[in-house]
């Protein structure tokens, strides 16, 4: 334990300084490479009032390279936030948003909302759209969210006990009905409206660019709120880990606990997906890396997961931007490609202990 705790205070620092240090290359390049660095300083002082902004097209550029980043930071740490919170409830490190099936809920209902605002909804809807979209749609996210979540939760438990097979195979129904909710509206818009379909498929894959101030207020909106069960739920996940009748004997309230981390990991995941898409596997990925490196207590997990989920989806974008070019992959399609594995390798180490489960 004591290991553990000397490990965070340098780890926080390097995380710190690798989103510092990433934000600011991700200012720097982009489609165009025609910013410098003392054009990104002056432009990013100029924001704040300290500095001449640029001219008119580079501070434009500028902007919406930040806002790229703004939303990257935002949604890297919402999701990996998320997959801590849930697994620290549910006792288990393979539960993540994507996993359970949560994420795709949460983009079936912002699908949903798409359709509602681009003309398949109430006149009042269609005709304010411009509007109302990105509050309808976060909404819609955010149920779709809570619904798969407490789905999945009730499915998973068996006699007041959770049964961890139980809550995989949940999940991974919940993904197959889910998906092929979302594949049916897919297809009803690609027989009607071929711009409305793109939309929806573009959830699909992901996306982190051409957002607005609104997005990007979204996301970091939902993202704050749910920060703010984090002293309420941090010391009881770690009493959880015994289980939930242990718990309450030790003087947790394990309903609002409970309510709290779901309420929270369904807030945070469906604004992170009403901005970006589907990002799957990222909730899964970096709280299990960094039980590795600071040990189990929550009150360590939670706040890290933060930083090394933004670190790691804004190094990742910025990665593939440097190496791909115009040839960009959707942050979906990579998280995919990166957590996959991951997770088949998860899996095949937990063997024993699913013989147990």
């Amino acid at each position: 334990m004591t290991r553990a705790r000397t490990k965070t205070a340098p780890l926080v620092v390097l995380l710190l300084v690798a989103i510092l240090g990433l934000s600011f290359a991700s200012l720097l390049h982009g489609s165009t490479d025609i910013l410098g660095p003392e054009e990104v300083l002056r432009g990013v002082l100029s924001w704040v009032g300290l500095d001449e902004p640029l001219d008119k097209g580079l501070q434009g550029v500028l902007l919406l390279r930040g806002r790229r980043t703004l939303v990257a930071l935002g949604v890297g740490a919402s999701l990996a936030f998320a997959g801590a919170l849930l697994q620290g409830l549910f006792r288990n490190p393979l539960a993540s948003p994507s996993v359970l099936g949560i994420s795709t809920g949460a983009s079936v209902g912002a699908s949903i909302a798409i359709l509602a605002v681009g003309g398949y909804g109430l006149p009042m809807v269609v005709e304010r759209a411009v509007e109302v979209a990105p509050f309808l749609v976060m909404v819609f996210a955010f149920l779709g969210a809570l619904f798969t979540t407490l789905v999945v939760s009730a499915l998973g438990t068996r006699g007041g006990r959770l049964s961890v097979p139980t809550l995989l195979l949940a999940g991974i129904a919940m993904n197959t009905c889910l998906g092929g909710v979302l594949a049916g509206i897919q297809a009803f818009a690609l027989s009607d409206n071929l711009e409305m379909a793109k939309a929806l498929m573009s959830w699909t894959f992901g996306s982190l660019t051409d957002h607005s101030a609104v997005r990007v207020a979204v996301v970091w909106i939902g993202l704050c709120t749910g920060l703010c069960v984090l002293p309420f739920v941090s010391r009881e996940l770690d009493l959880f880990a015994g289980g939930e009748e242990d718990a309450a004997a030790l003087g947790v309230n394990v309903g609002r606990t409970k309510l709290l981390v779901l309420g929270a990991a369904s807030l945070v995941t469906g604004t992170a997906v009403a901005v970006a898409g589907q990002i799957a596997f990222l909730g899964l990925v970096v709280p299990h890396v960094l039980r590795i490196f600071v040990g189990s207590s929550h009150l360590r997990i939670l706040p890290l997961s933060l930083l090394a989920g933004a670190t790691f989806l804004l190094g990742a974008d910025l990665l593939q931007r440097l190496i791909l070019g115009t040839a960009y992959l959707g942050p979906g399609v990579l998280m995919s490609l990166i957590g996959g594995p991951f997770f088949l390798f998860l899996l095949v180490r937990s063997r024993k202990e699913l013989r147990t489960w």
